[in-house]
């Protein structure tokens, strides 16, 4: 059998809505049709689930518009997020949180926002920290991003697929949240923080450095030209639209009373500026769950333990019965080669499948599935035979019996 779309059964069922539908939640690019992108992965955003609390937001990591190739080696894959977003995002007063590496953010679209930095410093010595724009822009796709070592594709710098980068004549979309709640704008707001003087671009607080010397660095020259280190870059308060996070308490189109917002930065070529995106701290407080917490926890991928509304603009939204079982749809059975598994709306979330050959022994595993959502079971590399899918969630299993021709 050919590989194909899944076509998921339509549920015209809804319910009432917890809590009124605001930015955090409407903002997000839905794949309503089981559109694929890079390799064949759904792209965008799978579902959107919220509470009163919170947003969980089910992504592959994969965009709509087409990515690659890149020059690493790296190949993208689908890394079945779960961000969780606060819709009571509040400023942190305390210590600020340190922005770290890998996701620190996820665009409108379920890709990973990354930092500045590409990980690497100078000699390894944890100054000089290199600019990822400089040492890995040549690695970037057409719309500036790429893949990492495990997969998960992102971009360091504004997304220029994402949105309309030429548009100077109106206030650039929500184009993601950061993980303090806050969102992220494209590159053009208001000239005024309290939403008049028109629109502009908005520019950077940051400056290149004119030294040309660096202490316990390299000296600035072509191998190492002014810019290509973070620190080779000087914040200076009012010099440019944003503060040193790269941005600002404002009113925007989506919070006309007032927000802080990150924006992405750009020049009037439309080529990246630093810091590109947010940058040093964040300006709330972050929720566990998102960022990395160690080697083996790479972080996005949240458990979802509370009754949640899956958002439906054409409806009012589907309840979640928090006493819901596991359901889900499955074809063809017998297979050739792949199972498509369709996640019933109603179903519990973070179900997690264990197939198992006629011996018992575990051959593979799916996790973390989620409501509304196809998935593909590759078989391809199983002898024939019959297997057993036990899926769970929580104290509920369901065995089902799949053939293998």
């Amino acid at each position: 059998m050919n590989k194909t779309k899944f076509l998921a059964v339509a549920f015209s069922a809804a319910f009432t809505a917890q809590a009124q539908v605001g930015p955090e939640i409407s903002s997000w690019i839905r794949n309503t049709t089981n559109a694929t992108g890079y390799a064949g992965i759904l792209s965008n955003v799978q579902t959107v689930q919220y509470s009163s609390n919170d947003v969980y937001v089910s992504c592959t990591c994969i965009p709509g518009y087409a990515i690659g190739p890149w020059s690493n080696p790296n190949v993208a894959s689908n890394q079945n997020f779960v961000f969780k977003i606060t819709r009571n995002p509040q400023q942190n007063t305390g210590t600020a949180t340190a922005i770290g590496n890998g996701h620190i953010g996820v665009f409108s679209n379920g890709v990973s926002i990354f930092n500045v930095s590409d990980a690497q410093s100078y000699n390894n010595a944890g100054v000089w920290n290199r600019n990822a724009y400089y040492f890995e822009e040549p690695s970037f796709d057409n719309c500036l991003g790429h893949a990492q070592q495990q997969g998960e594709y992102h971009h360091h710098v504004s997304p220029k697929c994402l949105y309309d980068v030429n548009d100077n004549t109106k206030h650039s979309p929500i184009i993601g949240y950061a993980f303090d709640g806050f969102p992220v704008y494209g590159a053009y707001g208001y000239a005024n923080t309290d939403g008049t003087g028109g629109i502009k671009r908005m520019v950077s607080s940051y400056s290149v450095s004119t030294a040309t010397t660096r202490v316990n660095g390299p000296a600035v020259n072509t191998t190492y030209p002014a810019g290509c280190f973070i620190e080779d870059h000087i914040f200076t308060a009012a010099s440019g639209d944003l503060d040193f996070r790269n941005g600002r308490f404002c009113k925007t189109p989506e919070y006309p009373n007032g927000t802080y917002a990150y924006f992405v930065t750009i020049d009037a070529n439309l080529n990246p500026v630093f810091p590109y995106t947010l940058f040093g701290t964040y300006y709330g407080v972050v929720q566990s769950g998102n960022i990395a917490a160690g080697p083996n926890n790479p972080g996005g991928h949240n458990t979802i333990t509370e009754s949640t509304t899956v958002y439906s603009p054409l409806a009012t939204g589907l309840k979640e019965n928090p006493l819901s079982t596991i359901k889900f749809k499955m074809m063809p059975n017998p297979t050739q080669d792949y199972v498509f598994i369709y996640m019933d709306e109603q179903s519990k979330n973070n179900v997690k499948g264990n197939l198992y050959d006629v011996s018992g022994k575990l051959v593979k595993t799916m996790e973390y599935l989620q409501p509304s959502i196809a998935y593909t079971l590759d078989m391809t590399d199983l002898p024939q035979g019959v297997y057993s899918l036990v899926m769970e969630a929580g104290k509920d299993k369901i065995t089902q019996k799949i053939i293998k021709k």
